[in-house]
């Protein structure tokens, strides 16, 4: 039972949960600066370029693909902004029109593309493939310390792992003038804070958590993680700090919560398959910011802030 834990569900719960806090803790701040949107946006609009990097090199390897969402990323800030300014209309309204439109060409050149021969069609881009991230290498759980072993790990896990510690690291540097920006821009600029560099930095740390957590996860975690978490930790406190630690916590068990309901509660149940795992995930986030809607000791007073 232990190896087969390790083997087939360890990868995919870790990776799980590395994509699920790497994606709210930028959240937060998007979500307090009422920006939530940007990281649906950025979710949907990788899309195109990893099609792209696909087509030019042959071959779905992390980098290229990686390259290529970071490029259609910062494609897609530069037109919301070039289409704000000439229909002068507001930057929600561009938002959407840039993501459905640049997801809607990747989703088409999917489906016009060859790319039967490879893990890389509209399924996996919705729901990723988490479950197929298994550890063939594990022999117990002294592999957990055998180098070796550890080698055969998904890559997933190290190119996750990595962009958490930098996300943390750069909120790390940046928490003050962050909090600052965010709650009075005013203020910021007045004691010689840059807003729109700051703004642009955190919508990049955005595209690269999106981005990092896109092949793995699929864009329904990446959204739903990117909003869920986040707005449910504002629920349940009014400071920033704890904001963040409430929705670290909310993103693990949505992780850990999802992945083990997707598997077995199907079976519990008596049905004869499991569900897609992102799916799960992405629901039980949902159900958790249901619940701190209902329950959370903050929801009367945002209700009348927002008014």
């Amino acid at each position: 039972m232990g190896l087969e834990f390790l083997q087939l569900s360890l990868a995919p719960l870790l990776i799980g949960v590395l994509a699920a806090v790497a994606c709210a803790l930028p959240g937060n701040f998007l979500v307090l600066r009422r920006q939530a949107l940007i990281g649906d946006a950025i979710s949907h609009v990788v899309l195109p370029g990893i099609i792209a990097a696909f087509l030019l090199t042959g071959t779905v390897s992390a980098w290229p693909m990686m390259i290529g969402a970071a490029g259609a990323a910062v494609i897609s800030v530069a037109l919301i902004e070039l289409v704000r300014r000439l229909g002068r209309v507001e930057p929600g309204a561009a938002m959407g029109l840039v993501f459905t439109t640049m997801f809607a060409g990747g989703v088409l050149l999917l489906e016009q593309s060859d790319t039967s021969g490879v893990h890389l069609d509209v399924e996996h881009a919705l729901y990723g493939n988490l479950e197929s991230l298994i550890w063939i290498d594990a022999e117990g759980w002294g592999s957990l310390l055998d180098t070796g072993a550890l080698a055969g790990l998904p890559p997933q896990v190290a190119r996750l792992a990595i962009v958490l510690a930098g996300l943390v690291a750069f909120l790390w540097l940046f928490w003050r003038p962050l909090a600052i920006s965010t709650f009075d821009p005013g203020f910021a600029q007045s004691v010689g804070i840059r807003n729109g560099p700051l703004g642009f930095a955190l919508v990049t740390a955005t595209a690269v958590a999106a981005v990092a957590a896109f092949d793995a996860v699929g864009s329904i975690i990446v959204i739903a993680m990117f909003v869920c978490p986040p707005a449910a930790a504002r629920l349940m406190t009014n400071r920033l700090g704890r904001q963040v630690a409430w929705s670290v916590g909310f993103a693990v068990v949505s992780a850990v919560l999802g992945y083990v309901l997707a598997g077995y509660g199907p079976l519990w149940l008596g049905a004869a398959n499991s569900v897609s795992a992102a799916g799960m995930i992405a629901t039980v986030s949902g159900l958790i910011l249901a619940a701190a809607c209902v329950l959370g000791p903050q929801r009367k007073r945002t209700g009348e802030a927002a008014a």
